[in-house]
């Protein structure tokens, strides 16, 4: 052996150039080599021992693609071990691509672990309480830290210099670091804030007006939150802002199972006034009032009777109104609504008059929150109430239209 080292040696020597450039031929070759077998050859092996194959990974939306930047080390690994074996090579040369080749595994090492932690993240988000609780924030700022210890290595590799040496000198650069990095520090504070509290989820209907969002939050990260807007527009909000500034999540109201009424019809005062006997009997047809009725006359029959002769004259006796009994038709009518949530407060009741009429508000909760079928059963409310407002004598308010201004100009300009 030694014999065959010294004739390779002796041959070099006389052909140093050629030694050179076949050298290098050698080493590209090794180190394609090496890669080939590594990608092509362990890396099959490998997904065949878990089980996986490529195309099933990506239909499920798994990354394993860190295990190939894994095997870029191989190559890097077999240039920077044998280059010292060609001969006649430059040392200065010989150190930068060592160097270079050291700060080329850092890096590939780096990108790998950003590729697992995506990884991680993507398995995570498969789970259950992922919404609630996501992990997001917490992977980004891992990656920040990897690729912050890489730019260290990288460049004590590339200077060949002990990385604590540039450690050394970070503590003069704390304030500027801190200055570079303050969004993301408080954007990691408000993450763990978020988290631990559970203020927002993916999936949450989010409202904060002042930054024009309303929407659903569709993704949390370490420093934004993006909401998908009603009208399909996306907002990006920085996460501290919802540690910050005020704002309405509507997850309660989901998780209930039932979304607030509470809405008024303007109705005329000029209206209201009692009911006649007849009127009384006529509205006894309504099967959601007879009972009402007719334990109301008793109520007031009984009242009167102890008036004696006062209760001769009807301004001392007490009288059906023709409003309180709509408001005890509205009540009943949303008692018997299959789309109004029983279990929860129903309310009808006047708010004060202003020059715009007499407020009767609605008050209750549908027994579904989905949009459409809430809006559906409030309008099918209000179109029943407005509709059935003259069978009780009583009047919607409203501003004078312009065909009312002409109704009355062409009434004063008839002969």
């Amino acid at each position: 052996m030694q014999e065959q080292m010294a004739l390779l040696d002796s041959w070099s020597a006389a052909h140093g150039q050629l030694a050179m450039w076949l050298g290098l031929v050698i080493l590209l070759s090794l180190s394609w080599l090496a890669n080939f077998i590594v990608k092509h050859i362990l890396l099959r092996s490998v997904f065949k021992l878990l089980g996986l194959q490529k195309s099933q990974c990506e239909q499920r939306g798994l990354d394993f693609s860190f295990i190939s930047r894994l095997a870029n080390v191989v190559p890097a690994l077999v240039i920077s071990t044998l280059i010292h074996k060609i001969p006649l090579l430059p040392t200065l040369l010989v150190q930068v691509v060592v160097n270079v080749t050291n700060a080329f595994v850092v890096l590939t090492i780096a990108m790998a672990l950003s590729k697992l932690l995506t990884l991680v993240n993507s398995l995570y988000s498969r789970r259950e309480d992922a919404k609630s609780k996501p992990i997001k924030g917490y992977i980004q700022l891992l990656k920040i830290v990897i690729y912050a210890v890489a730019v260290i290595l990288m460049i004590a590799a590339l200077f060949d210099r002990s990385p604590l040496i540039l450690l050394s000198g970070l503590g003069a650069m704390a304030a500027v670091l801190m200055l570079i990095f303050q969004d993301t520090l408080l954007s990691l504070v408000a993450s763990v804030q978020i988290s631990s509290n559970d203020v927002i989820r993916v999936g949450d209907w989010v409202e904060m007006p002042q930054l024009n969002a309303d929407g659903d939050v569709i993704d949390i990260a370490l420093h934004t939150v993006k909401i998908q807007n009603w009208d399909r527009t996306i907002t990006t909000i920085p996460t501290r802002r919802f540690m910050t500034d005020p704002f309405k999540n509507w997850r309660g109201m989901q998780q209930s199972g039932g979304r607030r009424i509470k809405r008024s019809v303007q109705l005329d005062q000029q209206s209201v006034r009692f009911l006649t006997a007849d009127e009384i009997n006529r509205l006894k047809r309504f099967r959601l009032l007879k009972q009402y009725l007719d334990e109301k006359e008793a109520e007031i029959r009984a009242w009167n009777q102890q008036l004696a002769e006062q209760g001769q004259e009807p301004v001392n006796t007490r009288r059906i109104t023709n409003l309180g009994t709509f408001r005890a038709y509205v009540l009943r009518y949303l008692q018997s609504h299959a789309g109004i949530h029983q279990g929860m407060i129903q309310m009808v009741r006047q708010l004060a008059p202003s020059a715009d009429g007499l407020p009767l508000e609605i008050y209750c909760f549908t027994n579904t929150t989905a949009w459409v079928n809430y809006e559906g059963i409030q309008s099918d409310i209000f179109d029943h109430l407005l509709a059935i407002l003259p069978e009780f004598g009583l009047q919607v308010y409203q501003h004078p239209s312009g065909m009312d201004m002409r109704s009355w100009q062409n009434a004063l300009s008839a002969p």
